[in-house]
């Protein structure tokens, strides 16, 4: 009989999920004890959210970036846990009524609906705090010129001119024909911006100097395009008990995506192309890399 172990030992990007996943979950649980207060209903909506739930893509290429330098660990979780709360607020707020209005996210109802829409907001805006108070922690780095590019490189892939900039985007393109190039803006914003800040930071954990990121920022690039082309083809063909949320909402709403646009079999090929770039980028890097390059290929491949 063959073990769960045995299986992990067999499938290093799966032992690494494994991996990842336990230690963002083990950081959350530490970060975020129920306090015997008033405010005990809004961290446990802020666990409800960031604990139990996601691929933790967004740790893992941190951590794989960072492994790449000699990072310790302690640190390189730290930091993801940080882009992971950024990611979890953000999907606290998409799914709000007055935004996409889901009901169901990673299998488990939203936060507004466990909870309520006020929490749900607290909530979203608490796990924003606790993203840049991570950084600012000596265990994430002594070196406090590493903190403050850590911040500033998440705060720019979180706001307007990123991952909130990218949404705006998205919410006005319902009423907006979008051609391809002004899709492939909204989704580097929307999508690629927290991808690539993940990677980003693993290479600031390593003291890699902004000249030296060139082959890590477009690896990032393609990765996180080939990432949004794999989500438009999982809302057209994907399963929604495997995908854990609603699907078919981009064409409900009659949005441009890479998938109408394209065409499905345009799209996937795409997306293959993508990853094969990103793979290129990293030759580098040669075999230590091949995590990395293995996690290109599973976000455009996965069917959830």
């Amino acid at each position: 009989m063959i073990t769960v172990a045995q299986v992990l030992a067999n499938d290093p990007l799966t032992s690494a999920f494994a991996r990842i996943q336990a230690e963002i979950d083990s950081a959350f649980d530490a970060f975020l004890p129920v306090p015997p207060d008033g405010r005990a209903r809004l961290v446990e909506a802020m666990r409800h959210a960031a604990i139990g739930g996601g691929k933790r893509v967004r740790p893992l290429l941190l951590a794989a970036t960072a492994e790449l330098f000699g990072v310790a660990r302690t640190a390189a979780v730290n930091a993801g846990c940080a882009v992971e709360a950024i990611h979890c607020y953000s999907l606290i707020h998409d799914d709000l009524p007055c935004m996409d209005d889901d009901a169901l996210r990673h299998g488990k109802p939203t936060v507004h609906k466990a909870f309520d829409e006020a929490t749900a907001v607290l909530a979203g805006d608490s796990l924003h705090a606790l993203a840049f108070d991570i950084l600012t922690q000596p265990d994430t780095s002594t070196d406090p010129f590493v903190r403050a590019e850590l911040v500033a490189c998440l705060a720019r892939a979180s706001g307007h001119e990123g991952m909130a900039g990218g949404q705006m985007m998205d919410m006005m393109a319902e009423d907006a024909a979008y051609d391809l190039a002004q899709v492939t803006r909204l989704q580097q914003l929307k999508t690629g911006a927290l991808l690539a800040a993940s990677v980003e930071m693993g290479a600031i954990l390593g003291r890699v100097p902004p000249e030296g990121r060139g082959p890590l920022r477009a690896y990032a690039r393609d990765i996180g395009l080939a990432f949004q082309i794999a989500d438009d083809l999982l809302d057209v063909e994907g399963d929604a008990g495997l995908a854990g949320k609603a699907l078919r909402k981009d064409a409900g709403a009659g949005k441009a995506t890479f998938v109408t646009l394209m065409g499905p079999d345009k799209a996937r090929q795409q997306a293959e192309m993508l990853v094969e770039q990103a793979a290129a980028h990293l030759s580098g890097f040669g075999e230590e890399a091949a995590l990395l390059q293995a996690l290109a290929r599973f976000i455009a491949e996965r069917d959830r």
